[in-house]
């Protein structure tokens, strides 16, 4: 499933990195970005910028998937601490851990296949309706 299926509304730059959903728990999505030359660095590891950008979509789909009325969420805020390279398809895991009225709080974490860390995220985003 893409993000631009689960919340009915086009997402270009998520579908132009080809990131898919493949886990959807409400307010816990998992999604799978697979790397292609374009999307690395000159390490030939995952560029941070699409790290950071698998990261900010995970992340907003937590609190989207959690509200159930949001039909979008736009970043407040969004730290990522990066940890280790990342290599052939990342994995993102996140969950919200709060959502209210208007702002929502989640956490991530980034993996690649073999299950190393390669990135945590902690974000807050506006939900919108």
């Amino acid at each position: 499933m893409t993000l631009s299926e689960l919340i009915g509304r086009p997402v270009p730059f998520a579908e132009f990195l080809g990131i898919r959903i493949v886990g959807n728990e409400p307010g816990a999505p998992r999604l799978e970005l697979a790397l292609r030359p374009e999307l690395m660095n000159s390490f030939h590891d995952a560029h941070g910028g699409v790290v950071m950008a698998l990261a900010d979509v995970a992340l907003a789909v937590a609190a989207i998937t959690q509200d159930g009325t949001a039909r979008g969420a736009v970043t407040v805020d969004l730290s990522v601490s990066f940890l280790g390279p990342g290599k052939g398809t990342l994995v993102a895991d996140s969950r919200c851990l709060r959502a209210g009225r208007s702002l929502a709080f989640s956490e991530g974490e980034i993996r690649d296949v073999e299950g190393t860390l390669v990135a945590k995220a902690l974000g807050t985003f506006k939900l919108r309706r």
